[in-house]
């Protein structure tokens, strides 16, 4: 049997906090490793403005961003790895070897493969439970900034952002009214006693624009059938995230990838796992976990 020329031991997709956590494991087990990346390090990180269940002191998703790029560059200056900025689009394991497939044609091989591509973000036509015109754009309430915002205030969605951006912003006197479906029941207990939060639990949403003036008008059903009105100044979308899923993953239901489905050569850190498990401390677990795993379990055995 003809050993198949690697590229790297271990490829790694995503450049996010599971991705580096599993590239800096990587590179401690003497692995040669290869990051992919389209975008920039750190991802979704750069517009998180509190960080208060992160371990290291960090204060802010931009200091964590920036410390993640300085652990890439020194392993990048020590030859413990290389990385390639361009976009994955599909995986494949295969008993020798698992195969990287990127957007302008490249394909590389390595033992192991860490897919770490995290989530993206949900808009409102994507929402079963909102009905809006096709013109309608709602922007993210985390990318948001206090100064932003005016009039009455509406927020689509109770998904975890919303925790944080009012932790990110301490002294805003907005009063966000989050209007929310029972997929959202369990994420918004964390902020179900915070005074500047309204909750509305609803079962669907028809968004318009309002005749005269500027502006939204919110046609609301609750769950119990009644029917409710409301006129919006702003309208923010937080609606929860959808996988960003390579092409040959194994995924469930939920579109997410649950790690034991996938081929041995390939494991799923971050995000990517469950919707459940969507927090910076556990994605970076998560990669590091991944690697190991491949490890003990691929690149051990056939080095």
């Amino acid at each position: 049997m003809i050993t198949p020329s690697y590229e790297a031991d271990v490829l790694v997709v995503g450049a996010g906090p599971a991705g580096v956590a599993a590239a800096v494991m990587a590179a401690s087990l003497n692995l040669r490793t290869v990051v992919v990346e389209a975008g920039q390090v750190g991802g979704k990180l750069h517009a998180i403005g509190a960080l208060e269940n992160v371990s290291g002191n960090w204060s802010t998703g931009p200091e964590l961003a920036a410390a993640l790029a300085a652990d890439l560059d020194r392993m990048k200056q020590a030859g413990w790895c290389s990385v390639v900025n361009a976009r994955a689009v599909g995986v494949t394991g295969y008993d020798d070897r698992a195969e990287l497939a990127l957007e302008d044609g490249r394909v590389f091989t390595a033992q192991a493969v860490v897919v770490a591509t995290g989530v993206a973000s949900l808009t409102p036509l994507d929402a079963a439970w909102i009905s809006a015109p096709a013109e309608f754009s709602a922007p993210p309430l985390w990318r948001t900034k206090s100064v932003d915002l005016a009039g009455r205030t509406y927020v689509l969605g109770g998904d975890r952002p919303l925790g944080t951006w009012l932790r990110s912003h301490p002294k805003s006197s907005t009063t966000l009214n989050v209007l929310y479906p029972s997929g959202d029941d369990y994420k918004i207990t964390e902020v179900a006693g915070n005074r500047r939060v309204r909750l509305v639990p609803v079962s669907h949403v028809t968004v318009s624009s309002l005749t005269y003036g500027s502006g939204w008008a919110l046609q609301v059903q609750d769950r119990n059938g009644e029917r409710k009105s409301y006129v919006a100044t702003t309208v923010l979308s937080n609606i929860g995230n959808k996988p960003a899923a390579l092409q040959g993953l194994a995924v469930g239901e939920d579109g997410y990838c649950p790690p034991d489905k996938q081929h041995s050569r390939i494991r799923i850190a971050g995000d990517l796992r469950s919707a459940q498990y969507q927090r910076i401390a556990t994605a970076q677990g998560s990669g590091a976990e991944a690697v190991l795993a491949g490890y003990y379990s691929t690149v051990l055995q056939h080095a």
